[in-house]
């Protein structure tokens, strides 16, 4: 069985992303360079930013990756989106989907950020 642990980002400015995801998500991180930085959620898992110009094999694109964020319920949520507002760039405002109450804001490098509760359905 695999078990992820670890999410790898391609970006432009690794200290860009140090800055952004530290205001968003009220962490510091634990690696901190001027090529790399790695942030550990509370749940363990890791986060990096990799410059992309350091990457072997060269990714093909910087960006347009999803993470997702899920919350307890719509409240928080939208407690979420309100504290986020000044923060990203928001590119689709708190909406009722099928699978849940989402939004999706984008970091600095164009990855999507979709904060959500899921659906009582799918709880």
């Amino acid at each position: 069985m695999r078990i992820l642990k670890y999410i790898l980002l391609a970006v432009a400015d690794p200290a860009a992303s140090s800055r952004f995801y530290s205001d968003l998500l009220g962490l510091t991180p634990v690696q901190d360079s001027p090529t790399f930085v790695l942030f550990v959620l509370p749940n363990g898992i890791k986060l990096g930013f990799w410059i992309a110009s350091e990457i072997e094999p060269a990714p093909k694109l910087v960006g347009d990756v999803e993470i997702a964020f899920s919350e307890a319920d719509d409240t928080d949520v939208r407690a979420i989106y309100a504290s986020w507002q000044h923060k990203a760039s928001i590119v689709q405002r708190p909406t009722q989907t099928d699978f849940g109450f989402i939004f999706v804001a984008e970091d600095p490098d164009s990855h999507r950020l979709r904060v959500f509760s899921p659906a009582p359905d799918r709880r």
